[in-house]
C-alpha cells in the first residue's frame, strides 16, 4: 500500500451544504481542499481518535471524531473503497474504521446525548440524526422546550432555520435544589455552542477606521474569537473561523494601503452580501496599541507573535493583530512592477476604476466590486484590443467554470510587462498565436500604431469592389449602344453637329483656358456615365407552346418509378427520389456515360449504328429534337414570339446588342437613322423647321408599319455589322 490514499469528487458538509473538492489520507495528515474556494482543511493524524463507515445519500460516507470532540463528514466514496481505506487508518492511524448506520425508523422521541461538541439525537443504540453544536446561534427555552437557532449558509438551496425539543419535567419524587431538565439541556448546549456574544471587554479597539466594503467608518473591537464592527447604522460580527485569507496591498499613489479580508460565508446585510472587507490606511498614521491583557496571557496565548505594548503605523498594527489572531499568512504583491513602476494595473471593471494587483498565485481587484481570481481555477486569458481606441486594451480571463471577468482600459505601456508575468506563469493565452507570428517585433507592437495610421484592409478592398464593378459597368454601357467601336471624337462630332456648334474642343479649350489635363478629365467622366437601366419585365408564359423534353434521368424514372416502390410499399416521395438518385449513381460509368447519338449528313433521323448509342441518352436526345420541330413549326404558325430559341441563337450568333436593339423601339429607329448614309446625324427629339405636322404624322405611320411586317417575320433582322447568320 502507497504512503497516500487520494479521492476526488469527495463532498465535505459544512452547515447543511455540500462542498465538493478533494481528500487526501497520508501518514501526517487528512487534507480536504473544497475546489470553489481553494480553502484547505488539514486534520492532523494524531488527533483522530475515532472512524465511522456509513450509508448516506451520495453512496458512502467517512465520519471522522477528533480528540478535541470535533466531527467531519465526507460523503462521496464507492463500497469498493471500504476496505482499501480501513487498511489504511488501521497500518497508519492505529483506528478501526467501524460500519454503523443511521436509524430509519422515523420516530421522533428518543435520548439526547452530548458527545463533546456534538448533538446526538438516538433511538434506541442508533444515532437518528447529529447536530454540530458550532453550528447553533441561539438557544431559547420554554416550559417544558427547548429551541435551536442555526447559522444560516448562503450556499446551501434548502436551509434548516431552529429545531426544538420537547423535554419531560423532572420527577415528582426530585427535590427542588435539583435543576430543570430543560435548564440542564440549555447549559450543555451554550457550552459548545457558537453563540456569539459580546461579553467582557475587547482585547483592543480601532477607532473610526475607513472601510471601502461594507462603505462608512466603522470602531473595529477585536475579541479572542470574533472581530466586531460597529458603525453608525450597522453593526456586523465576524468569527475568525470564516477567515480564509489576508491581503496588504499598497495603493498606485504610494500613499495608501489596502488591508482586504476575504469571508466564507460572506457577511450580510439585507440581500446583500459582503465577500471581502476592505479598509483603507494612510501610511503616516502612527498608533500606539496596549492590549487588555498581562505580559503573561500574550506571551502564552500568543506565542510571541504579539507583545502587550506595541507602536508603530497604523495598517501595520491591524494587519499584525489580525494575523496573530486569525492564524492565517497576509499576502503581498510579488515581483511584478508595470510599467509605472508600482505593483498593481490601473483598469476598469463593470462600469468601476479600480486596481489590478498581479500576485504570486492569484489576481486580485480592488474595489468596487472585489474580485479574486486564483490561478489555478483560470482556464485562459486573453489580450484584446481596446473598443474605443488603441491607446489602451482588454485584458480577458476565463474561469474553468466558464465565467469570464473582462479588466478594459489598460493603458498599452503595461501590455509587455503583463503578457511577460502570464507568460512567467504559464496561463494558457487564448491569442499566443498572433504574438508568436510577430515574435521579432517588440511586444507592444500591437498598441503601437493609432487608427489613423494602420493600413485599414477592408476600405482598400472596398476600394477595388468598387472599381472592378465600375469598370463591367462601362463594358455594359459600351455593347448597349451599337456595334461600332466607341470613339471619343467622333461622339465629340455628334453633338457638335446636334448643337450646331463648329467650335473645336481644342480651341474652347485654349480659349477658355482649360488644359489638356482637365480635357481628358472631362472625356473619361463622359466615358463612366451609367446608363439608366430599366427594370426587367417578367416573362409570361405561352401555356399553348410545346413543353420542354426530359434529360434522360427523368426519363429513367418515370420508367423505374413503380419498380422502386414496389421494392418497399408506402414509400414517401421524398424516399423514391433519395432511391432512385442512388440506383442511377449506382448505374455503371459506361451506362452512364453520355455518348452523343450519330446522325446522318443529309436527314435529322439517328442511325442504325444504335448500339454505340446509350439507351436513355438516345432517348432525351430524340425528345429535344421533336421539340425543336414542333416549336418551329408552333412560331411559324403565328401563336408564339417570332424570336429564336436559345440553342438557336447560340448557332447563328444572335448577340445581345441584336436582342436589345430587337426589344426596344429607341433601338429600330435609331439603327435606320444610322444607316441612312447621311453624314449630318439628327436625334429624336430635333424637329426640322421645315417638316410640317402632316409629313411627320404621315412618316410615323410609315414606321409603324414597317415595324409590325418585322415583328411577324420569324428572321430576325440584319446587324451593321454584317452577321450573316441567315447564310448559315
Amino acid at each position: 500500500m502507497g504512503d497516500a490514499l487520494e479521492f476526488s469528487d469527495i463532498y465535505q458538509e459544512v452547515k447543511g451544504s455540500w462542498n465538493d473538492g478533494r481528500l487526501r489520507f497520508s501518514k501526517q495528515h487528512v487534507v480536504f481542499k473544497n475546489i470553489k474556494t481553494g480553502k484547505v482543511d488539514s486534520i492532523p493524524a494524531a488527533e483522530l481518535s475515532q472512524a465511522r463507515w456509513r450509508r448516506v445519500c451520495l453512496g458512502q460516507g467517512v465520519k471522522l471524531t477528533t480528540s478535541t470532540g470535533h466531527s467531519y463528514r465526507y460523503d462521496g466514496f464507492r463500497e469498493g473503497d471500504f476496505e482499501k481505506i480501513a487498511e489504511f487508518f488501521r497500518a497508519h492511524y492505529k483506528v478501526e474504521l467501524l460500519e454503523k448506520d443511521l436509524c430509519v425508523k422515523g420516530w421522533n422521541w428518543g435520548a439526547a446525548n452530548f458527545s463533546g461538541p456534538l448533538l446526538s439525537f438516538e433511538v434506541g443504540d442508533t444515532p437518528a440524526f447529529e447536530i454540530p453544536l458550532a453550528s447553533v446561534s441561539q438557544c431559547a427555552t420554554g416550559k417544558n422546550e427547548v429551541t435551536l437557532e442555526f447559522h444560516q449558509n448562503d450556499e446551501a438551496e434548502v436551509s434548516l432555520m431552529e429545531v426544538r425539543f420537547y423535554v419531560p419535567p423532572r420527577d415528582a419524587t426530585a427535590t427542588d435544589e435539583e435543576p430543570e431538565p430543560v435548564e440542564v439541556f440549555r447549559d450543555n448546549v451554550l457550552s459548545k455552542a457558537d453563540v456569539i456574544q459580546a461579553t467582557g471587554d475587547a482585547l483592543c479597539v480601532f477607532r473610526e477606521l475607513q472601510c471601502l466594503t461594507p462603505r462608512g467608518r466603522y470602531d473595529i473591537r477585536i475579541y479572542p474569537s470574533f472581530l466586531h464592527l460597529h458603525g453608525k447604522t450597522f453593526d456586523y460580527k465576524i468569527p475568525y473561523t470564516t477567515v480564509l485569507r489576508l491581503f496588504l496591498l499598497p495603493h498606485k499613489d504610494q500613499r495608501q494601503i489596502f488591508f482586504v479580508v476575504s469571508l466564507d460565508p460572506p457577511i450580510k446585510q439585507g440581500q446583500t452580501r459582503y465577500h471581502f472587507l476592505i479598509l483603507i490606511f494612510s501610511k503616516e498614521e502612527v498608533l500606539s496599541l496596549s492590549l487588555n491583557m498581562t505580559e503573561e496571557e500574550v506571551e502564552k496565548r500568543y506565542e510571541g507573535k504579539l507583545s502587550k505594548n506595541m507602536s508603530g503605523p497604523l495598517y501595520e498594527m491591524v494587519s499584525r493583530v489580525m494575523k496573530a489572531l486569525v492564524n492565517r499568512k497576509i499576502t503581498v504583491p510579488g515581483n511584478f512592477l508595470g510599467h509605472s513602476g508600482t505593483q498593481c494595473i490601473t483598469c476598469s471593471f463593470k462600469a468601476s476604476s479600480g486596481l489590478l494587483y498581479p500576485l504570486e498565485r492569484a489576481f486580485i481587484y480592488v474595489h468596487k466590486p472585489p474580485v479574486h481570481l486564483r490561478f489555478e481555477e483560470v482556464s485562459c486569458v486573453n489580450f484584446a484590443r481596446g473598443t474605443t481606441t488603441t491607446r489602451s486594451f482588454d485584458f480577458e480571463i476565463k474561469t474553468k467554470q466558464g465565467n469570464q471577468f473582462t479588466f478594459s482600459s489598460i493603458e498599452r505601456e503595461e501590455y509587455g510587462k503583463l503578457f511577460d508575468f502570464v507568460t512567467a506563469k504559464k496561463l494558457s493565452i487564448k491569442n499566443r498565436g498572433f504574438k508568436e507570428k510577430k515574435g521579432t517585433k517588440r511586444k507592444d507592437d500591437m498598441m503601437e500604431d493609432s487608427d489613423e495610421d494602420r493600413h485599414d484592409a477592408y476600405l482598400e478592398r472596398m476600394k477595388a469592389e468598387g472599381k472592378i464593378r465600375e469598370e463591367a459597368n462601362d463594358s455594359d454601357d459600351y455593347e448597349g449602344e451599337s456595334d461600332e467601336s466607341f470613339n471619343p471624337g467622333e461622339e465629340e462630332d455628334d453633338i457638335e453637329e446636334e448643337y450646331d456648334s463648329k467650335a473645336s474642343a481644342s480651341d474652347s479649350s485654349v480659349e477658355g483656358g482649360v488644359s489638356d489635363r482637365e480635357t481628358k478629365k472631362r472625356a473619361a467622366r463622359k466615358a463612366k456615365v451609367l446608363k439608366e437601366r430599366k427594370p426587367r419585365e417578367k416573362k409570361q408564359k405561352d401555356g399553348n407552346a410545346p413543353k420542354r423534353p426530359m434529360s434522360a434521368y427523368f426519363l429513367w424514372l418515370n420508367a423505374s418509378r413503380e419498380a422502386i416502390k414496389s421494392e418497399r410499399p408506402g414509400m414517401s416521395v421524398t424516399e423514391v427520389s433519395r432511391r432512385a438518385g442512388e440506383m442511377w449513381r449506382e448505374l455503371g460509368k459506361e451506362q452512364k456515360e453520355l455518348s452523343p447519338p450519330c446522325f446522318c449528313l443529309f436527314s435529322l433521323s439517328v442511325c442504325s449504328c444504335l448500339s454505340v448509342c446509350q439507351e436513355w441518352d438516345v432517348k432525351a436526345e430524340e425528345a429535344k429534337k421533336a421539340y425543336e420541330v414542333a416549336m418551329r413549326e408552333y412560331r411559324e404558325s403565328g401563336k408564339g414570339t417570332s424570336a429564336p430559341s436559345k440553342g438557336e441563337r447560340k448557332k447563328k450568333g444572335w448577340t445581345r446588342d441584336e436582342k436589345k436593339r430587337r426589344t426596344s423601339g429607341e433601338g429600330k429607329e435609331g439603327e435606320r437613322e444610322r444607316t441612312t448614309g447621311n453624314d449630318s446625324f439628327k436625334s429624336r427629339e430635333f424637329v426640322s423647321s421645315d417638316e410640317s405636322s402632316s409629313d411627320r404624322g404621315e412618316a410615323k405611320r410609315k414606321r409603324k408599319g414597317s415595324d409590325k411586317e418585322e415583328d411577324g417575320s420569324s428572321t430576325p433582322p440584319s446587324s451593321e455589322s454584317g452577321s450573316d447568320w441567315m447564310e448559315q
